[in-house]
């Protein structure tokens, strides 16, 4: 047998130090809530019991909170404990009392390729709470739920549900249509949520029973107990395909040269002229021809000049 230690959070602790021991069956709890794997690669989880309850003692000044899970798992990963029983300080005189025990209570939780799928089965269980050690708050034939994502399909989620429970001691025919209500006088009242399920595009999510519980027994120094408690579910997100895999990326291509561009001016078809070394003025292989052009140009110039001055003298 195993034991792990929890801690609550520090917002719900009193000044009073307080202790809360937990055992199971026999493999270790797992107390954790559960983390959700991103990137593609799929998830898939499952739990069969899990409690957040705030007990009072008979004081009032002490609250101590009881926050339990029993086969809470992850894929790829099962469990197979049938038993979760916790002490509080202050509650019995920090005697363990049991908080479930079924004659089967599985989780499974996988990851295989382009598929991930949950599952829990819960059955012949008896659920109690601090301060009534004899009666059940909830006993139960057989509950389950399953959770299936795949690739290229629409994700499902469904739950198995039996036609009564029992509840603080009164038997209780379940509905679909709604929350069923429990109200026991001089002990408590309990709100059941039946078969809740949720799919999206590539998440699904199912849950046999949510109980909100607030009862007040007045017994083993406890005043009351109020909280949820969640059993049998299980989730899932659907793996990334094949198809949807990234492409490996081509290594670049060398870069295409650039054409050589040749002088304004130049043939087409004619390769570009090489460099003869003049300086950064903008000037080019032309310039000398374009230079004599010039002269010439003078040259005829002045000598018209020249002769319109010697027909006006005749």
């Amino acid at each position: 047998m195993y034991t792990n230690n929890f801690r609550a959070p520090v917002r719900r602790w009193p000044a009073v130090a307080l202790a809360c021991a937990l055992t199971a069956g026999p493999v270790a709890l797992a107390g954790a809530a559960p983390v959700y794997a991103t990137e593609g690669h799929g998830h898939a989880g499952a739990s069969v019991l899990r409690t957040d309850l705030d007990v009072s003692l008979l004081n009032k000044s002490v609250q101590v909170p009881l926050t339990v899970s029993l086969n809470e798992v992850e894929a790829p990963q099962s469990a197979r404990r049938t038993a979760l029983t916790a002490t509080l300080d202050g509650v019995d005189r920090g005697k363990p009392f049991s908080v479930l025990r079924a004659e089967v209570a599985d989780a499974v939780a996988t990851v295989e390729g382009d598929r991930a799928e949950a599952s829990t089965t819960l059955a012949d269980a008896r659920l109690h709470v601090p301060g009534l050690p004899l009666l059940s708050l909830v006993e139960i034939e057989a509950v389950g739920s399953r959770a299936v994502c795949e690739a290229g399909t629409t994700p499902h989620a469904s739950v198995t549900l039996p036609a009564a429970v029992t509840v603080l001691g009164k038997r209780v025919s379940l509905s679909a249509g709604g929350p069923t209500h429990v109200d026991v006088p001089g002990v408590g009242s309990v709100r059941l949520d039946l078969s809740t399920t949720a799919t999206t595009s590539s998440t699904a999510a199912a849950t046999a029973l949510k109980l909100e519980v607030s009862v007040d027994p007045a017994k083993l120094n406890v005043a009351e107990v109020e909280g949820h408690l969640t059993l049998a579910e299980s989730r899932c997100e659907t793996p990334a395909s094949a198809e949807e895999e990234p492409e490996a990326v081509a290594p670049d291509a060398p870069e295409k040269a650039e054409p050589a561009v040749g002088p304004q001016g130049a043939r087409a078809g004619q390769a570009a002229p090489a460099e003869t070394g003049l300086a950064e003025t903008g000037g080019d292989s032309a310039t000398p021809y374009v230079a004599a052009g010039a002269v010439a140009l003078l040259a005829a110039g002045g000598g018209a000049v020249l002769l319109s001055r010697r027909g006006r003298r005749n």
